[in-house]
């Protein structure tokens, strides 16, 4: 581990030990997109997510954005509440009798104009090239208040809904963490998150992008903390030799490419 790894982390692990956490700030997003599924339930949500995607519509709402469902392609169940009038005295009421399957399918699963969220530009970001070294596409989903991005191990994908830096770094170090792991867990695991999030606020500072982010990490890492039963300096005190690895393994680039500098090739 070089010295400047070394020194960063030093300086995370001494501000978290002593208290010194600046607020955090908002992490803005793009703007938001506005898509059928932003109104569906929890459960419908669930069900196009664990489909692996974050947008999902039925035929002819995807004939309206003049966008057309791929031969062969597999629709996705939901469910839609059926309601039906019933007599009240003077009144009637609306009265829930069930629910109706309702098929849709994926934007992964339809080809034609792009959609909104699709013409949105990802910057560059610096260490953008390891990502693309490794085989992994950037994309742009939209936004939400729950999440800003994630890492898709099974598609080598990393989707981003905002344009902060730190956000691709959280991103990158959970891929790197595969890579050196093998694999990882489906969900949000404690600790997984708290390495991803270490190892993001050291690449901020590695890279010269250090304002403000300290507050986002901490608040962050404080969070998966708590499920532990852990500090957050314990639990960063806990995962250091994975986060050393993982970082080590991000910023191990050809002597000829200065770190920061932003890859060529953007999506």
């Amino acid at each position: 581990m070089n010295d400047r790894i070394k020194s960063a982390l030093q300086s995370i692990l001494e501000k978290f030990q002593s208290g010194d956490i600046p607020e955090a700030i908002a992490i803005a997003t793009f703007p938001p997109i506005n898509i059928p599924a932003a109104k569906w339930s929890l459960l419908n949500r669930t069900l196009m997510n664990m489909s692996g995607t974050q947008d999902a519509r039925g035929y002819r709402q995807w004939q309206q954005v003049k966008r057309h469902v791929k031969h062969g392609a597999k629709a996705i169940t939901i469910f839609a509440p059926r309601f039906a009038r019933e007599k009240n005295g003077d009144r009637e009421d609306l009265i829930l009798k069930g629910y109706l399957a309702v098929s849709v399918f994926r934007v992964e699963d339809t080809e034609g104009e792009p959609v909104d969220y699709q013409r949105l530009k990802i910057p560059e970001f610096p260490l953008q090239a390891v990502a693309l070294n490794w085989g992994i596409s950037l994309k742009a989903i939209p936004g939400g208040k729950k999440y800003y991005g994630y890492y898709l191990p099974d598609c080598q994908e990393i989707a981003l809904a905002t344009e902060d830096e730190s956000v691709f770094f959280h991103e990158l170090a959970h891929a790197g963490h595969q890579r050196l792991s093998g694999e990882l867990k489906n969900e949000q695991d404690p600790l997984q998150e708290i390495i991803a999030e270490l190892t993001a606020e050291v690449l901020c500072r590695v890279v010269g992008k250090t304002s403000g982010y300290l507050g986002n990490s901490y608040r962050y890492i404080e969070h998966y903390a708590e499920k532990l039963e852990l500090s957050p300096l314990t639990a960063c005190v806990q995962v250091l030799g994975e986060v050393e690895k993982i970082l080590d393994l991000i910023l191990s680039l050809p002597e000829d490419r200065e770190i920061g500098t932003p890859a060529v090739g953007v999506l």
